[in-house]
């Protein structure tokens, strides 16, 4: 099996590349790299609008991973264009350019999240439910719609709406383990609000899963079964590293120090069920916070 890769240097994207490699798939990278690209990869520059063309033909699948992240530094105006624009332009690239070759690639897997929902309560969400309000509710949709070109064109399209990935390689745990480790851990906010995490083993299962799954397609929220609270997070990661979490941080406050992104991740609500991934038979692997949580601290 030959995968196209976008955003291989990434979180997810480092996983993914020596998951498929150990399963034996001929892995290629789309690259910015320049004057010439390693032999396999394909070389595109989502904000000129370019890719090499002539590089994308007799590829089983494409997985665009690429997006510049969106915890890092406060949301500026500028911040929040990059954020859009590195998700939409590039997926839109790929994807009419994969419409319009004479041997497309059989499945086109492209990075969401469950930011397209909003901040939602404690109401239960699955792909079916609408979209919410919110600028990562707009940039999602967005993303999800620059896919639709190569869809149209008969490629299966999968849409992967990732919630918060547990790993210490980067994300919202690595942010945690520092202060926590500490003994200034606590909930923020309320604590009631909904975290939809998921397991990087389970992210990767998910996505090897999908790329072989001819019956999924379309939005699939890549989310462990279980969702938690933020105060039952939190309580969890105190207890697994035997440290007090009394150091609660008010609304206030996240969002004094990290301005509109605070409503947006810190203390939006977001209860997600993963309802197309366990129809089509996927086997989670950590289904249980505790249990995940521990395998990842044990690593």
């Amino acid at each position: 099996m030959r995968i196209l890769i976008g955003g291989s240097t990434g979180l997810v994207g480092t996983a993914l590349v020596t998951s498929l490699k150990e399963k034996g798939a001929a892995v290629s990278r789309l690259v910015r790299s320049t004057p010439t690209p390693k032999t396999g990869d394909v070389e595109w520059h989502p904000n000129r609008g370019s890719i090499d063309t002539t590089g994308l033909d007799g590829f089983d699948g494409v997985v665009n991973l690429a997006g510049e992240s969106i915890a890092e530094g406060r949301w500026t105006e500028g911040k929040k264009r990059r954020i859009r624009d590195s998700r939409v332009k590039g997926t839109r690239l790929l994807s009419e350019s994969l419409a319009a070759l004479s041997k497309r690639p059989k499945a086109f897997l492209c990075a969401s999240a469950t930011g397209f929902y909003g901040s939602r309560e404690a109401a239960l969400l699955d792909e079916d439910s609408p979209s919410g309000r919110g600028f990562l509710a707009e940039v999602c949709r967005e993303w999800e719609k620059a896919t639709e070109p190569a869809a149209q064109a008969g490629v299966r399209v999968v849409n992967l709406r990732f919630g918060p990935i547990l790993t210490l390689e980067g994300g919202m745990l690595q942010k945690m383990l520092p202060p926590f480790k500490l003994g200034l851990g606590g909930k923020v906010g309320s604590g009631r609000q909904y975290i939809s995490w998921v397991a990087m083993d389970d992210v990767i299962g998910a996505i090897n899963f999908a790329l072989e799954n001819d019956a999924l397609r379309g939005p699939v929220n890549v989310v462990a079964p279980n969702p938690s609270t933020n105060a039952e997070f939190t309580k969890t990661l105190g207890r697994l590293i035997s440290r007090p979490t009394a150091f609660a941080m008010p609304a206030v406050a996240a969002r004094l120090a990290f301005g509109e992104m605070a409503d947006e991740m810190l203390l939006a609500s977001q209860r997600v069920a993963p309802k197309r991934l366990k129809e089509a038979g996927y086997q989670f692997q950590y289904s249980e916070l505790e249990s995940a949580l521990r395998h990842v601290l044990e690593q």
